[in-house]
């Protein structure tokens, strides 16, 4: 099965306001993507699963609008949401006091299926609030391993509150530009394997005893690649890396997760990504780069055909 992934951001929010959507209703921007999804017939392409990891406002709107669609044609399109919180409602137990947070329980309820734990974005801002309380943690490399521990340890949290909700998981993991290291790729490789290393170890601990059904995917997103005017990585790179990933998750789950490339699968790179024998699929954000960039569904659906020849 491949798995393609398209993380929306704050893609809800219009030029206007600095944004790059080009419509000023989140609503009807939504249930356009919804509805052209649709219309493309990619929930009916064969062993390809899509799932919409969206903003929380924009949930309820886009399940939907799916639901309202032909049910053999919604086929593969799953509804996710960007994260869950470490903790989450429990008969007997907290009912509520989550003010700025989302509970699996919340996200299920709404509709979603999925949940995205662990992207760099989020990796970084729990790093950045630990910064803000110790700042030896930018400079001292003790302190670092604490802090980077530590950010993995809540998003264990994470997905075991996800996982305990039905929800499944795509958990993202992936080496910083400081964490890579100069030198040549064999010298790299030790260090972005000690990284990666522990952010599965801890990240994965305990996920095996309270996943029951559920589907884990691992996200990797090389973090010194992504942004404007970075050089991502190439086929032996992403190999190494993806290779080295199914490794270690079959030693803590004792069978290999399915990886995608989550540094943007686009059409330039769809060729190359999907020639990568141990990558699974891909993780999706812009599909237009010049003039007004944007998400498009046709775009999308390009980007998935290229992967899929």
């Amino acid at each position: 099965m491949h798995e393609i992934f398209i993380n929306l951001k704050r893609f809800d929010v219009p030029k206007d306001l600095g944004g790059i959507c080009l419509q000023s209703d989140p609503q009807k921007w939504i249930e356009d993507i919804i509805t052209d999804t649709v219309r493309f017939g990619l929930g009916q392409l064969k062993d390809v699963n899509i799932t919409y990891i969206l903003p929380e406002g924009l949930i309820l709107c886009a399940v939907k609008k799916l639901n309202e669609s032909a049910g053999g044609d919604i086929g593969n399109i799953n509804i996710g949401v960007q994260g869950v919180f470490r903790n989450d409602v429990c008969p007997g137990g907290n009912f509520g006091a989550f003010s700025a947070n989302r509970p699996a329980a919340a996200m299920t309820n709404m509709g979603c299926t999925w949940t995205m734990n662990g992207h760099s974005e989020e990796r970084l801002d729990k790093f950045t609030m630990l910064a803000a309380f110790d700042p030896n943690v930018q400079s001292d490399p003790a302190a670092l391993k604490k802090a980077n521990d530590t950010v993995s340890g809540l998003l264990n949290r994470e997905n075991i509150s996800a996982l305990k909700r039905g929800l499944d998981l795509l958990f993202c993991v992936g080496e910083t530009a400081e964490e890579r290291g100069e030198g040549t790729f064999d010298q790299q490789k030790p260090r972005i394997e000690a990284v990666l290393r522990d952010q599965l170890t801890i990240g994965l601990n305990g996920v095996k005893d309270c996943m029951g059904d559920a589907s884990i995917v691992i996200g990797y997103e090389p973090r010194w690649a992504i942004g404007p005017g970075k050089t991502p990585p190439g086929a032996e790179y992403i190999g190494f890396v993806s290779a080295f990933i199914k490794e270690i998750t079959g030693e803590i789950l004792g069978s290999a997760l399915p990886v995608v490339y989550g540094g943007g699968l686009k059409e330039e790179n769809a060729k190359m990504i999907a020639s990568i024998e141990t990558i699974d699929g891909g993780l999706v954000a812009l599909t237009k780069f010049t003039g007004d960039i944007a998400f498009e569904p046709a775009g999308l659906k390009t980007i998935i055909e290229t992967y899929l020849s």
